[in-house]
């Protein structure tokens, strides 16, 4: 199974692909990319949690209130207006599936340097093509 497949099997399908490729557009579009996200979540104290999702062991669950606190108003609200939810529904949603995608996006407990971009794009372009 493809990174891509694994990342939209979990999503569910349909609206989970529409949340994926906005997590996708987060990270994108977040200062520092996917590094930039998992030190943001470090600074907020979150570091255990997001490092368990670029190690290969278990990942640590997140909650909606600590995605909140974590990240800055203006993004959530941007993600929950891809959506079309409200704020508290979309930090649930990231919540949900932020350490699915970090996991599969750091497969072997890294987090890509360069290649993020076109990961991304990739991921963006099944999503919406």
């Amino acid at each position: 199974m493809g990174l891509l497949d694994g990342l939209l099997g979990a999503a569910g399908g349909g609206a989970g692909n529409e949340a994926i490729g906005a997590i996708g557009g987060l990270l994108q579009n977040h200062e520092g990319g996917l590094g930039g996200l998992l030190g943001q979540l470090e600074q907020s104290g979150l570091g255990n949690i997001a490092s368990s999702w670029v190690g290969t062991g278990e990942n640590l669950p997140i909650s909606a209130d600590q995605i909140q606190t974590a990240l800055s108003s203006p993004m959530i609200a941007q993600f929950a207006e891809k959506l079309g939810v409200d704020p508290q529904q979309a930090a649930g949603q990231i919540a949900e599936l932020l350490p699915q995608v970090v996991n599969h996006l750091t497969p072997n407990g890294q987090v890509p340097e360069g290649g993020l971009g076109g990961i991304l794009g990739g991921l963006m372009g099944k999503l919406t093509g």
